[in-house]
């Protein structure tokens, strides 16, 4: 199950979302940096003890060791809070393209609660990632039963008592929340191939990320701030736009003066998209993902983006430093 969710890149990209499966009291879940699309033939999984992650939650402490004897250098995932904290034998966290076009939207909870009626579900506005979020999720499941968490500009998480039954749920918000993409208009890949030479920079793997520079309204998305965790971690805060005529070397070396590396990706309206020559599959992945979410948004939706503070505090997590580190070392076999 897991590894053909995670082959689904409407579902998950990269190294993003995770999966767990409880057995007393033993906790087995994906662990940080790892692939889903891998589960099959790769050891991507780790053991945790219930017990002590929920005790250690209560304390206000994220940091969940793995059982004694797990003998592995992985940690667990960074989200290991949100399926310590469900009930359900399997716990399955996806960042749906769907869901997320639907969760940067002003009006996602009135929207939600239209499409996903008869269902036990909660929304929950954006926090942060791992003891943050670990808190709401636990206020929500207190006060209800809840086999459907709906994470504000972040993804969705199910429970159920098998991975069939927790696959399903899946697929049933998928059809509720399904949304047609705009069409797309080919790249001037000649143009893009000039603009590149004699740079750091190439054509992205995918020539779906072209339309996140093509279309307005995605570009306007895209360059107007960030709309969930993994578009900051991976591509950075927004996305920069090389205007036409700009010369390439000029726009990055700024950057690299002040320091930081050049911008893993650039738009060049009406062209393209081109990326850095050493992109990480990982962010190759989610420059993919933010193509597919940005063509789903209606051009008459208001959106909110995660704030400076929300973006700053995503850059700075030593948590996410790592599973960066592991998914940038990462090939396929």
């Amino acid at each position: 199950m897991s590894a053909r969710v995670g082959r689904n890149v409407l579902l998950v990209q990269g190294a993003g979302g995770n999966s767990s499966i409880k057995q007393d009291d033993l906790l087995w879940v994906k662990a940080s940096g790892t692939w889903l699309a891998d589960a099959e033939h790769k050891d991507i999984f780790v053991p945790v003890s219930l017990g002590a992650a929920r005790t250690a939650l209560a304390q206000g402490d994220e940091r969940v060791p793995l059982a004694p004897g797990a003998g592995t250098a992985l940690r667990a995932s960074i989200e290991t809070s949100l399926h310590a904290l469900m009930p359900h034998t399997v716990v399955l966290h996806v960042h749906s393209v769907n869901t997320i076009a639907w969760a940067v939207r002003i009006d996602a909870r009135e929207e939600f609660a239209k499409r996903l009626e008869g269902l036990a579900w909660r929304w929950l506005d954006y926090h942060h990632p791992g003891l943050p979020l670990a808190k709401v999720v636990h206020e929500a499941l207190a006060r209800d039963k809840v086999d459907v968490l709906v994470l504000g500009n972040h993804g969705l998480v199910v429970g159920a008592e098998t991975s069939a039954a927790a696959e399903a749920l899946v697929d049933e918000v998928e059809r509720r929340l399904a949304l047609a993409p705009r069409s797309t208009i080919p790249a001037d890949e000649a143009a893009l191939r000039s603009i590149c030479a004699g740079t750091a920079y190439r054509l992205p793997k995918d020539p779906l990320c072209h339309s996140i520079a093509i279309d307005p309204y995605s570009r306007a998305l895209a360059t107007s701030g960030s709309l969930y965790p993994d578009h900051v971690v991976f591509l950075g805060p927004g996305l920069p736009v090389l205007e036409r005529g700009e010369d390439l070397r000029a726009a990055a070396s700024p950057a690299l003066a002040d320091g930081p590396p050049p911008p893993a990706a650039l738009l060049v309206p009406g062209l393209g998209c081109i990326v850095r020559k050493d992109a990480s599959p990982g962010a190759e992945a989610m420059l993919s993902c933010l193509a597919l979410v940005t063509c789903r948004v209606p051009l008459a939706a208001q959106i909110r983006f995660l704030t400076q503070g929300d973006e700053s505090a995503l850059m700075n997590w030593d948590a996410e430093r790592y599973r960066q580190q592991l998914t940038a070392n990462r090939r396929p076999d």
